[in-house]
């Protein structure tokens, strides 16, 4: 049996080799980059200190390798089972939330990012300003959506910006989930901000849907006691080559799902207002939404004119 040293100098029994695990470490070999021998390592150590804490059994072990196993077997081009058991365990949003946590020393913030989710397509067509993204039967509420597109420094609107934007349709599938009801790229599109960096087009008030449940991700909900609802959303990707990027989702303030979404996704600054909208024929709600991108010189220092206008949401 092995020994180790506690904090308080007495010798402490272990009932594992203590040396395992580094030895397994110590079999990467030479070669590996840097990068991947921390990151590898890092995992190495913690998977095995998580076996160790919780004394994982033979069978627990093995159902743990069937589950990965469904992951991948029920993953095709259509269907990404892995991103959903990131999403469900909150992975991806911590991912997202280390990737593009900028600090900054003033009340200022370029607008909140959150998880891509698997239901990007770099197909969507670049539509004119003013057109709307649905193409087929629904039974939602259409909605005009518009805003600026504005510097975190200057606060002046950003031209030529590209707003990419997808949702689900009203029975709550994306357009390549329902071919039997959706044609391709229905409710999905670019659009250009114009030369004062603003854009408009019509969308459908978005619905809240289910996580599918008929694989792992379903089967480790239901272990969890969680549902499988995610609230209503949109979809927005916002680009402009002088800028950095950013990839957020916007959620209706009346969904009863805000506080429980199954992939955590939700911020308070994306939290939007649709209200009833009079003189448009084609539109019965409006939502305005601002976002805010940060120059990709900003370091996150205060700049002399700033104030705390750049706030990416107008409720």
């Amino acid at each position: 049996m092995a020994s180790s040293m506690q904090s308080n100098g007495t010798i402490k029994q272990s009932r594992f080799d203590p040396n395992f695990t580094q030895n397994v470490i110590n079999a990467i070999g030479p070669k590996t980059p840097d990068r991947t021998r921390f990151v590898l390592s890092t995992l190495i150590k913690h998977l095995h200190d998580f076996t160790r804490e919780v004394e994982l059994t033979t069978d627990e072990w093995m159902a743990g390798v069937q589950f990965m196993n469904a992951v991948g077997q029920i993953s095709d081009a259509k269907r990404n089972e892995g991103q959903r058991i990131s999403d469900v365990l909150g992975l991806e949003s911590l991912v997202d939330e280390i990737a593009h946590k900028l600090m900054v020393e003033s009340d200022e913030a370029p607008t909140p990012s959150t998880i891509l989710g698997p239901f990007w397509s770099p197909n969507a067509p670049f539509r004119s300003l003013g057109a709307s993204i649905i193409q087929d039967n629904h039974e939602g509420q259409v909605s005009k959506m518009h805003g600026k597109v504005k510097d975190l420094v200057t606060k002046k609107g950003i031209p030529g910006a590209l707003v990419d934007i997808w949702q689900a349709s009203s029975n709550g599938k994306y357009d390549f989930q329902d071919p039997e009801n959706q044609t391709d790229n229905n409710l999905r599109g670019k659009f250009r901000t114009d030369e004062n960096g603003e854009y408009y087009f019509y969308c459908l008030k978005p619905t809240a849907y289910s996580l599918p449940t008929d694989g792992p991700a379903g089967k480790l909900l239901t272990m969890l006691d969680r549902h499988p609802m995610r609230p209503a959303h949109i979809h927005l990707m916002i680009s402009q080559p002088d800028y950095k990027p950013v990839t957020t989702q916007i959620f209706p303030r009346d969904d009863p799902y805000l506080t429980t979404d199954s992939v955590f996704a939700v911020k308070d600054d994306l939290v939007v207002d649709f209200t009833p909208l009079k003189g448009d024929k084609n539109a019965s709600l409006d939502l305005e939404y601002n976002a805010v991108l940060a120059p990709r010189s900003f370091n996150g220092q205060p700049h002399e004119n700033s104030n705390s206008e750049a706030n990416g949401t107008s409720h």
